[in-house]
């Protein structure tokens, strides 16, 4: 038998499709690569039914086959046990013309930053696994991260002369997660080493098609495709393709004039897919030549620089910016007068919290919307990502931008079970790192998927930081990770002693984005007590407890006690920083001008102190 690259150079070859969806139509739902230790006979029946259809080419059962995926099920153990069993079931099933590829599949998803190095070391066991079995090839399909398909295939091809498949997948016509034109992808593949380079998976073949359309012919490899059946349908719990098997067949032809040499399927297809396009093409010669159809390049609309962006401001000068909550009901009186106070008294941002503590709340896009166009007050608006899908999460993104509010913090948000609905659900589709990550990428003019916005979104985007755990240096570390995601700035939670504001800024000195340092003035001996013990993040010292116990009964003195060690914390907080963050409690934003007063005046101070040439 010629080998695959050997018949790839006389012909189109024609691939299986689907195991693992083929496998969940029949009902089973569970680990699909255990199957080939528990249920073998399944295995080999899905192999023939493809080789009876028409299939050229067969892959092995190990899509998910690796450390990581595995781990899920508990079997990160029988690593080996699997793969060596798959290609042994391929082989059984089998017979003479029949090209078995091992298959791997990436690892790095939406949700999970798994490093390079874990990717690598769960690569390579895989690897050898299959190649110590002996395959025709080695088959890399469903990489959405290009750097993690790029890493692999440098591996496979210093450990193997067989031939490579290296495949991506895109969730937009055209263009990969990261915004690479597939045509660029597909090249540097080529570059790398890849024997074949293709597209798998997300798009069905009219889509493909699409994609393809941009690209020209591989100058030193060949072209892949497997698409699905089409988008799947969803009824009664249950997932399905309702794509016909004679129109995947009839469109399989378009995928050979866009100069497809190996034609199979992905997700949803079945061997009547696989039979309906060996049917169409078993007479059929690959194009040797292809015209390229030239893409109309959008060009990304650049805004003009906002001067209110906050990191640039912090940077800058001394920096001010204050908390108002919207309220939790319709009356909204109160919140605009405060606001209205806050403008007047020059702060540099009002910043509003996404529905903190669980607790629904006036929309904070709303809110700042409407402050913006009333007061000219920048808003500084709060995101979680426990409220909204990664869909919702986009929309929210692309409507803030529309709305011309540019100033965000990301933050991960309080699970739903401490609030005011505790049988809502958390959706966190992505941690506060990723989001950062997706603002940043909106600001490149992509989407999350990779497709182009048709303008850059302008926005600076805070991240969180809570120096109050019990290690400091556990937190600073979590910094930096955001920092390396895009953090234009910091916003901690409210710090309530002078010693420790000095050990923060002692922790952070080596970060790059600056820090808006929380101050939240104590209103009662009651309210001390509650955040120390019940508000997640929040930490008050025995000693401000004590004095704010003493006044206890005494709302006047109470007040008095708390500005008196919340005009401390400011005091020390600008020497340390340039950014100043002030919490307000309860509405009372007269404690809140006391403090932005109160900073104003140091710093006022502090300018007309006259330079005294003999201090050295």
């Amino acid at each position: 038998m010629n080998t695959l690259l050997d018949a790839l150079s006389e012909k189109i070859l024609i691939a299986d499709g689907a195991v693992g969806t083929l496998l969940y139509s029949y009902g089973v739902d569970r680990c699909f690569e255990e199957l080939n230790l528990s249920h073998p006979e399944e295995i080999i029946n899905v192999h023939k039914q493809y080789i009876e259809a028409g299939a050229d080419i067969i892959q092995t059962n190990t899509y998910g086959a690796n450390y990581s995926k595995l781990s899920r099920y508990g079997l990160q153990d029988q690593v080996k046990e699997i793969n060596e069993a798959a290609v042994r079931l391929a082989k059984k099933a089998a017979g003479q013309g029949t090209y078995i590829l091992g298959t791997i599949g990436g690892i790095r998803a939406i949700n999970q930053h798994i490093s390079l190095e874990e990717v690598k070391r769960g690569f390579r066991e895989q690897l050898y696994c299959l190649l110590l079995e002996g395959v025709d090839g080695i088959l890399l399909e469903t990489y959405y991260d290009f750097e993690e398909l790029k890493t692999v295939l440098q591996i496979v091809k210093k450990e193997t002369d067989l031939p490579v498949i290296a495949q991506v997948s895109m969730h937009e016509t055209g263009v990969l997660q990261n915004g690479m034109d597939i045509k660029d992808a597909l090249g540097e593949l080529e570059l790398l080493g890849a024997d074949i380079v293709g597209i798998n998976c997300r798009m069905g073949p009219f889509h493909m098609v699409k994609s393809l359309e941009g690209v020209p012919l591989p100058k030193s490899s060949f072209l892949s495709v497997y698409p699905n059946a089409s988008l799947p349908n969803y009824e009664e719990g249950r997932f399905y393709y309702a794509a016909e098997p004679d129109y995947f067949g009839d469109i399989s032809n378009e995928l050979r004039l866009q100069g497809a040499r190996i034609i199979g399927g992905c997700c949803g297809t079945t061997p009547a897919h696989i039979k309906a396009v060996k049917e169409r093409l078993i007479s059929r010669e690959p194009v040797k030549e292809k015209k390229v159809k030239t893409q109309e390049l959008i060009k990304l609309k650049d805004p003009h620089i906002q001067k209110n962006l906050l990191h640039r401001k912090v940077k800058e000068k001394k920096t001010l910016i204050v908390e108002l909550d919207p309220p939790k009901h319709l009356d909204t009186g109160l919140f605009f007068q405060g606001a209205k106070a806050l403008k007047e008294e020059g702060i540099d941002a009002i910043t509003l919290a996404d529905n903190p503590l669980a607790s629904p709340r006036v929309s904070n896009d709303a809110m700042g919307t409407l402050v913006q166009q009333k007061f000219g007050l920048d808003p500084l608006v709060h995101i979680t990502c426990r409220d909204r899908n990664l869909i919702g999460l986009q929309s929210h993104l692309m409507g803030l931008h529309t709305l011309g509010i540019h100033n965000i913090l990301a933050i991960t948000g309080d699970p739903a079970k401490i609030g005011d609905f505790p049988g809502a659900a958390s959706v966190y589709d992505l941690s506060s790192i990723e989001l950062i990550e997706l603002i940043k990428q909106n600001n490149d003019g992509l989407s999350f998927s990779g497709k182009s916005l048709r303008q850059r979104t302008n926005f600076s985007v805070g991240a969180a930081f809570n120096p109050n755990f019990r290690h400091l240096d556990a937190s600073v570390k979590r910094l930096e990770k955001k920092q390396h995601a895009g953090a234009d700035y910091f916003i901690s939670q409210p710090v309530f002693s002078c010693e420790h504001l000095v050990q923060i800024a002692e922790a952070t000195s080596h970060l790059h984005a600056p820090l808006f340092i929380g101050i939240m003035p104590l209103i009662s001996s009651r309210n001390a007590e509650f955040l120390h013990h019940e508000v997640p993040g929040i930490k008050v010292p025995d000693e401000a407890r004590k004095l704010m116990k003493e006044a206890e009964g005494d709302a006047l003195q109470s007040r008095a006690v708390g500005m008196e060690i919340a005009k401390e914390l400011v005091e020390t907080a600008m020497e340390l920083f340039n950014g100043l963050y002030i919490i307000t409690p309860f509405m009372r934003y007269d404690m809140s001008i006391e403090l932005i007063r109160y900073a104003n005046l140091i710093e006022k101070e502090k300018r007309e102190v006259p330079y005294d040439h003999n201090i050295v």
